[in-house]
């Protein structure tokens, strides 16, 4: 759990601030739980310069309750959470100053999103918060007012939990997280876990993950987990000292998420690669007569490979579709080994390609089209998917021919404008078995919108 905050002071001298104002957002790492916000006296006047900057003034704080009058309040929204800030040292040297004056040593861990955002989005012209996330094309409403940037904030943290690939923030976060109970243990651990599309992550008491796995409800996966007697689950029920997740919407997202995942981190109860996910190909060739024929086999990447498929059944399912959808003959698809002409032409269903009566530029303008839907090689490609809420989307990025990565969006602008696109889009790698991913996914869920920026 994160207590994500802003503060304004009335400036001055060191550990002589005082706090004017206070948000804070009590964030459970998917969405904000909680909030707080209020002006706050200082008893003390205000600076000049941060009356300008800040549009508060000693006036608007005269009747403004006073730090001792929230303090309960802000012990209580932040307790058993990390505080997260921008330029954290700073809020939280500040708290720490407020309570101590009150007499109560007040303790949280702290993350800092100037120093993720250096690690995980480098090279920025500016880590200042207006300007940094300005270029990441998040909104910034009130600058210089604690609920404006603590709102900015938080949108940012949510950017930077996407893109930190290593899980750094959430391994750091379960080894910090306060004491947790351990009677009925996997029970509690099902009870944080919400039932949404996204990938999850087990910990052991180190904070360590020890496994991956996506789902389409990952309440209902874990469940699977907690309740099988296999040996790898009794393993993991035992070791298992924490569940982290993170919502994708999209379950594109959570595949090459998963995937990628688990080739670099390496937990110790997956395997390191899923050979067997796609065992089928669909491969072209052409006949002695010019006409472009189609066959399936076991997929061999020294061949040209179209499109994968997990097993044969399936690969024949989707032929037979696009025999229909497409004209195309079951001979030429090496459905039909029948002499002579294939069973479609003597119904009418195929227009003689088989013996050479439908002319072979006809014929294979009609499978080229099937293959260029079918492959994005060499293509630039957004493919638009649901966000994790109600206004968001999911983005997968691939450019000519390569997936590059991910982003979420909630405006149409930082996905058209490719500056903002390239500063909000968590970069990931692009090999076979994300290739495989998305061409997969992209033929079994036709409504998803696939937008093509051209070769």
């Amino acid at each position: 759990m994160y207590a994500i905050v802003d503060i304004e002071t009335t400036g001055g001298k060191y550990n002589e601030e005082g706090i004017t104002e206070i948000a804070i957002y009590r964030f459970d790492g998917q969405e904000v739980v909680d909030k707080f916000v209020s002006l706050v006296n200082p008893e003390r006047p205000i600076q000049p310069f941060v009356a300008k900057l800040t549009g508060i003034n000693n006036e608007m704080l005269r009747n403004a309750p006073k730090f001792y009058e929230v303090a309960k309040r802000i012990v209580e929204i932040t307790e058993d959470c990390i505080i997260v800030a921008h330029n954290a040292s700073f809020d939280y040297r500040i708290l720490r100053t407020e309570f101590a004056r009150l007499g109560y040593d007040y303790e949280r861990q702290s993350l800092c999103t100037v120093e993720l955002s250096q690690k995980l989005i480098p090279d920025q012209q500016s880590y200042s918060l207006g300007k940094l996330v300005r270029g990441l094309g998040i909104p910034l409403s009130d600058r210089h007012r604690a609920d404006g940037d603590a709102q900015a904030t938080v949108k940012l943290f949510k950017l930077l939990l996407a893109k930190d690939s290593d899980k750094s923030i959430v391994k750091n976060t379960v080894r910090l997280d306060p004491k947790r109970q351990l009677d009925n243990k996997l029970l509690l651990l099902l009870e944080k876990v919400p039932s949404i599309t996204g990938v999850y992550y087990l910990h052991n008491e180190e904070g360590d993950i020890i496994y991956i796995g996506k789902s389409r409800n990952i309440k209902k996966r874990l469940n699977q987990h907690f309740t099988s007697d296999n040996k790898k689950s009794k393993v993991i029920q035992q070791e298992i000292e924490n569940v982290t997740f993170e919502a994708t919407g999209s379950e594109l997202v959570a595949l090459l998420k998963e995937s990628e995942e688990i080739k670099r981190i390496k937990p110790a109860y997956n395997k390191a690669l899923r050979k067997n996910t796609f065992t089928q190909a669909l491969y072209k060739s052409i006949d002695k007569n010019g006409y472009i024929n189609l066959h399936l086999g076991k997929i061999d990447y020294r061949k040209d490979v179209i499109t994968v498929f997990t097993n044969r059944q399936q690969a024949k399912t989707y032929i037979h579709r696009w025999i229909e959808e497409f004209t195309l003959c079951e001979k030429l698809t090496n459905l039909d080994n029948s002499s002579g002409n294939c069973f479609k032409y003597t119904i009418k269903e195929c227009n003689g390609a088989c013996i050479k009566d439908e002319s072979r530029i006809e014929y294979n303008n009609r499978v080229e089209k099937l293959l260029d839907l079918q492959s994005f090689k060499e293509k630039s490609l957004l493919i638009v998917d649901r966000g994790r809420s109600v206004d968001e989307q999911s983005v997968v990025v691939i450019e000519k021919g390569k997936f590059k990565g991910i982003a979420y969006t909630n405006l149409n602008y930082q996905i058209t404008n490719q500056n903002v696109l390239k500063n909000i889009i968590t970069p990931m790698e692009h090999n076979r078995d994300a290739h495989n991913i998305i061409q997969s996914y992209i033929r079994q869920n036709k409504k998803v919108k696939v937008v093509n920026l051209g070769n």
